[in-house]
Order: structure tokens, then C-alpha cells, then sequence
């Protein structure tokens, strides 16, 4: 069941996203040549901790970070660790809090330092591609018409939406109703209504879109090796379109 949420509802979700979107320009800030995840983690923490809000993700089915730290061709639901990042990675950073009752969730793929052509060309695709996504949502608008938005900016570059990760609703639960594919025809699926809080995120691979699972249970990487981007924004439908709540 798709949750829609009442307008005082929202006003919560505001402040949540925003505290998302202010600890990740946080962490932004302190990607470099030579800094850890795990450094990133407890600094994501910390910002937690003194505007009262709970990690989303920390505890989550046994999830142990505070972020999902991807570097390279990590796709989603890295661990934090302790080993440096260098000049040329790209880092997913995945993040949320809970607070008040209500969830945010955002996601950015940032440089270190200087990379190459193809991590630089990933990322801005990637980062298009939501943008296209999200620029589908309006009331009445159908739910695939943002799958299929994404899926064609991605393969128009040459690269591979992620199949098996997709998008969420999000409100006093992390994972809501509906499920959001990055791939799809337009027109199908439910259609959206004023209320409806989406977490978009394209999972974007240079290479194959298959992906495999380590040992640890989470941490997912893509098959070739090549290095995968992700970009996330939880968004509402609003009277005339949508409003992007983990934006600045």
C-alpha cells in the first residue's frame, strides 16, 4: 500500500531530508585523497548525534555503519573501513536519518581528488539520469514513467541501469511502497498522487548491469569490475509536480 502523507506529515519529512542533505554536504566537504570511510562514518554519526536524529541505516537488518560507503565498483551497501581512499576512487556515499517519527535518504557519488574520464562521464550520467527521473513526477503522472526516464539517459550513454536495487517510497518506514525500478516502459504501474514521498536512486555501471553479493551479506559489486555510480534524492509529489526534500 502506497502511503500518502498528510500536509503536517511532510512538514516532518522536511526537516529529516534536510538534515540529510546537510550531513552529506558535510561529508562532501571531507572527501580527499587520504581520509576513510570509516572517518566519514563517524563523522555522519556525529552530525547525527547533535541535531538528536538516529542513522537510518545503522542497525538496519544488522547493517553495522552509519553509511553506505561504495567506492569504485562498489554498487550500494558498503561497509565503512578504515583503509585511505586515493587520487582517482569515486565514493558512493548512501545516507539517512530518522527523526521525529519520519525518514530522509539521499545519495551523491563524489570524486577523490582527480579521476578519470569514464569515473567522471559515470557520474554525471548517473546524476542526469535522476534528474530526468525526477522531473516525470506529477500527480497522474505514472510511476514507470520515472523508471523509464532513468533507463534512457543511462543507455544512451552506453552504460547499465542496476537491476537488481531500485528505489522506495519513504516516510515513517525507511522502505515504503512502491518499489522504483531504474528501468521500464512509460505509462504502467500506479499512478502518483500529491502526498507521495519517493526515494529515487539510479545505481548506474559503466560495464554489465550483473552484480554479485560478498561474503558479508550487503556489499554489492559489479560483475566486470568496472566502477558503478549512485545518486538519490527522496522527492514529493506535489499539487502541480514535486518538491525535492533532500536538496539545499
Amino acid at each position: 500500500m502506497i502511503i500518502v502523507k498528510s500536509p503536517q506529515e511532510l512538514d516532518k519529512m522536511r526537516v529529516s531530508c534536510r538534515m540529510v542533505a546537510e550531513i552529506l554536504q558535510e561529508l562532501s566537504e571531507q572527501v580527499a585523497p587520504g581520509i576513510s570511510t570509516w572517518d566519514l562514518d563517524r563523522i555522519a554519526e556525529e552530525s547525527c548525534l547533535k541535531r538528536k536524529a538516529k542513522p537510518a541505516f545503522k542497525g538496519y537488518g544488522g547493517f553495522p555503519c552509519s553509511i553506505c560507503a561504495s567506492p569504485n565498483q562498489t554498487v550500494v551497501h558498503g561497509f565503512a573501513t578504515k583503509q585511505p581512499l586515493v587520487e582517482g576512487d569515486i565514493i558512493s556515499i548512501d545516507f539517512g536519518v530518522l527523526f521525529d517519527g519520519f525518514y530522509g535518504d539521499s545519495a551523491v557519488t563524489l570524486p577523490v581528488g582527480n579521476v578519470n574520464h569514464e569515473k567522471a562521464h559515470l557520474m554525471e550520467v548517473t546524476k542526469s539520469s535522476l534528474v530526468a527521473g525526477i522531473e516525470k513526477v506529477a500527480p497522474g503522472a505514472y510511476l514507470s514513467d520515472i523508471s523509464a526516464a532513468v533507463q534512457t539517459v543511462v543507455e544512451a550513454a552506453g552504460y547499465s541501469v542496476v537491476i537488481e536495487f531500485v528505489g522506495h517510497g519513504i516516510g515513517r518506514s525507511l522502505h515504503e511502497d512502491p518499489q522504483i525500478p531504474n528501468y521500464g516502459k512509460p505509462g504502467f504501474g500506479p499512478k502518483l498522487k500529491k502526498g507521495m514521498v519517493l526515494a529515487i536512486e539510479p545505481m548506474v555501471n559503466a560495464g554489465t548491469h550483473h552484480v554479485r553479493v560478498l561474503s558479508d551479506g550487503w556489499t554489492a559489486v559489479t560483475q566486470d569490475g568496472r566502477p558503478s555510480a549512485h545518486f538519490e534524492h527522496s522527492v514529493a509529489v506535489t499539487e502541480t509536480g514535486y518538491e525535492i526534500l533532500t536538496r539545499l
